[in-house]
């Protein structure tokens, strides 16, 4: 039997990802991400300069990384992609938007 919040529907139609919005002032993304880093424990190893997705080296790139990071971290839980509206859930994947 299958316990907790982990359940997700069958086939590529549960796979979400989670992305900044670059919409947003640079620094309440910089302050999310921070956040997402620190606090949140998401893994941001690979977007420190030199590692394998530190390129592109923007802002919304990294931040959509480490949003990602711990959206997954915290198994796609609703509410867990919104860094207070500096980021939104996609059903592609994040490449295609950054």
């Amino acid at each position: 039997p299958v316990s907790g919040g982990d359940v997700s529907p069958a086939g590529n139609s549960g796979k979400t990802w989670c992305v900044a919005n670059g919409g947003y002032s640079e620094e309440k993304l910089q302050h999310a991400l921070d956040y997402a880093c620190g606090e949140g424990g998401a893994d941001c190893t690979p977007i420190q300069p030199g590692a394998t997705c530190y390129n592109p080296n923007t802002l919304e790139a990294h931040a959509s990384y480490a949003f990602n990071s711990y959206y997954q971290k915290m198994s796609r839980g609703t509410g867990t992609c919104d860094f207070g509206g500096a980021a939104y859930v996609v059903t592609q994947p994040p490449s295609k938007y950054l």
